[in-house]
């Protein structure tokens, strides 16, 4: 079923490699739309009625018939059947089955145009929503594992080399704060996704007398994008600014994973997990390798790429939709999915790591105090550039000595990490992304 069909045919093997072409696995994501697509036709069904555009006894016989197609969509059983071209003709065709002529109805005032659209805002945000609150979670996870180990000591680097002392309290709640500042730009793209395209059609808008406020309420939409070709030039534009965001976080976690990976090597030796969460060698039977972590990075370094992708996907198109706008989704409905995935498995891996203690205990770490020596001169009425020449000289000779004891109390430093201020950041930002 083409809901584009005027009745002419083709030959069937022309026909059949052109969609099969042009359909490419646009089929396969179109079932992930199945339940916004049913609530967006309810919306506009409703929205006919109440303008007239739609008798109350059509209104009452294609509501329920809607809400039963919904509930076999929340269950997973609304399937496109073969010959069928996508999610929207699936169900007007299930529609036109079970009441005849009337099922035909819902597409008045509508373009699969604005359909798709309000398919893509639905389901982006509720995937956002559900994304956020995964790194939620795992933030707040971070800064629960800082204030474990916040008097743990560990060595801080610059360049690969040692440099300063760090701790993992500071390490942890870095992380919960960098996902803080990230998800603004989750933020961004809901601000953005939460904008109602329903009633645009093609682009042009439509000569029927529609209610485009009505529909924007009953799918709670924030608001909705009131010149109609700007609403479908949001396609393409909406799927960029989602996939910036997802960039965003996975940067973040992969660099985490990077650190995972190198401190738990023999030469570094800060953490450790339980074998069981390790895999092994063929050949080597003392390996423990961070497979988890690795893949992670990796999955969150492919994720670099995908705003990139999608720009060029649409670089150089013209106002109006086109085509190409169909691959977007075989991009970017992956990434939601498994971004999702690496944060919930962070969170399982990290609910079981382990802290090695006295790290900075070994003489190879005994440098890391240059700082606090120069620190402690300075305090004591020496001229830092003094101060900072007097303890090279000592390195220099072979003579630094060290002492670990250290009094670091300005805000966001080893001795007062402000936790509480970076769960505060989380705490805004997610209020903004439910009010967005």
């Amino acid at each position: 079923m083409k809901l584009w069909s005027k009745g002419n045919t083709a030959p069937q093997e022309v026909q059949h490699r052109i969609e099969e072409f042009t359909a490419g696995e646009d089929r396969h994501w179109d079932a992930f739309l199945a339940v916004v697509d049913v609530q967006g036709s309810i919306a506009h069904v409703n929205m006919l009625a109440k303008q007239g555009l739609l008798s109350e006894a059509d209104h009452a016989i294609l509501i329920p018939a809607l809400q039963g197609l919904l509930e076999l969509a929340k269950q997973g059983k609304l399937h496109l059947e073969e010959g069928v071209e996508d999610i929207h003709s699936q169900v007007e065709l299930m529609l036109t089955r079970e009441l005849g002529e009337v099922g035909k109805k819902i597409h008045a005032a509508r373009s699969r145009n604005d359909q798709v659209l309000v398919d893509l805002k639905l389901y982006l945000r509720e995937e956002l929503l559900s994304l956020e609150t995964e790194v939620q979670d795992f933030a707040k996870q971070m800064l629960a594992l800082s204030e474990k180990h916040k008097d743990v000591l560990l060595p801080g680097y610059t360049h690969y080399q040692v440099a300063m002392p760090s701790s993992f309290g500071l390490w942890f709640a870095s992380w919960a704060e960098c996902l803080a500042e990230d998800l603004w730009q989750v933020h961004a793209a809901v601000k953005l996704v939460n904008k109602n395209p329903l009633g645009s059609a093609a682009g042009f808008g439509s000569s029927f007398p529609i209610d485009r406020e009505q529909t924007t309420q009953e799918l709670g939409f924030s608001n909705l994008h009131w010149n109609v070709l700007n609403a479908q030039m949001s396609r393409g534009r909406t799927e960029k600014s989602v996939a910036t965001a997802l960039a965003a976080l996975g940067f973040t976690l992969g660099r985490m994973s990077q650190d995972i990976v190198l401190y738990l090597s023999q030469n570094f030796g800060f953490l450790r997990f339980p074998s069981a969460y390790t895999t092994g060698s063929s050949i080597m039977p003392h390996k423990k390798n961070p497979d988890v972590f690795e893949l992670m990075r990796a999955r969150c370094n492919r994720l670099q790429s995908l705003p990139n992708e999608l720009a060029l996907i649409q670089a150089n198109l013209s106002t109006g939709y086109h085509r190409d706008l169909q691959i977007m989704k075989e991009h970017l409905f992956p990434a939601l999915q498994e971004l999702k995935s690496c944060f919930n498995m962070a969170g399982w891996m990290l609910e079981v790591v382990e802290v090695s203690e006295s790290i900075l205990s070994d003489e190879k770490y005994r440098y890391l105090f240059t700082v606090e020596a120069v620190n402690q001169k300075v305090l004591e009425g020496m001229a830092f550039r003094d101060a900072y020449v007097s303890v090279g000289q000592t390195v220099e000779a072979g003579k630094f000595e060290w002492n670990a004891s250290l009094k670091h109390s300005h805000q966001g430093s080893l001795g007062n990490l402000c936790n509480g201020e970076i769960e505060r950041q989380l705490n805004e930002v997610s209020e903004a992304i439910a009010k967005a």
